[in-house]
């Protein structure tokens, strides 16, 4: 039986994170669809049993249960000793990265492409506010990649991992992301780490 179970399906980029750690990792694991599109996150028995937040991913380990991308990423970096902090600073900048993530990078625009591409929601107000967001949060991260190869400390990092999430999705979210040749360049280092797979080849679209 694989060390790891990673709960996930592969249109969910904070799923991803976890899961390119663990490959990047050369960890044994092995993924468990969850059906998200047909409401298994909400049924109060998935709740119960496998994550009250009702979200992926959900990582398993050693009779452990961890949920929230940036605590699996954190949490695989220490075990595997593998894409860490070297020390206290590199630790509290590779969060500082994480948390912007958390609610900015990834969070306006996983909405946007949810609403927008997997939903087919239209164009609305609310399409607009989060492209603006999502367009404000990479310029962020573009201008701090013109400066440095990675995010903290000149080497792939889980605050790379974090910010990666969403950027190797496939669906087109107005966003012109070629504007932003920083964070193509960065793209085309991560592919080029040995083990890296498109969250499509790493994770079940359908059970």
């Amino acid at each position: 039986m694989p060390d790891y179970t990673l709960h996930c399906f592969a249109e969910s980029g904070n799923a991803y994170k976890a899961a390119l750690m663990l490959e990047l990792t050369g960890q044994d694991w092995q993924p468990v669809f969850v059906d998200f599109f047909n409401g298994q996150t909400r049924d109060p028995q998935w709740r119960d049993e496998v994550n009250e937040q009702g979200e992926v991913p959900v990582l398993e380990h050693a009779g452990q249960r961890l949920t929230q991308s940036a605590l699996i990423l954190e949490y695989l970096a220490e075990r595997t000793g593998q894409f860490g902090p070297r020390d206290d600073n590199e630790k509290r900048e590779i969060w500082r990265w994480m948390l912007f993530d958390n609610h900015k990078f990834t969070s306006y625009y996983a909405a946007l492409r949810f609403l927008l591409c997997l939903k087919k929601t239209g164009e609305t107000e609310v399409t607009g506010f989060l492209r603006e967001r999502a367009t404000a949060a990479y310029r962020i991260v573009d201008a701090h990649l013109a400066k440095a190869p990675f995010m903290v400390g000149g080497r792939l990092t889980i605050a790379d991992l974090s910010l990666a999430g969403y950027v190797f999705m496939p669906e087109d979210t107005g966003i012109v992301l070629t504007d932003f040749s920083h964070i193509e360049a960065w793209k085309q280092r991560i592919q080029a780490v040995p083990g890296w797979k498109h969250p499509y080849q790493l994770m079940p679209r359908t059970a």
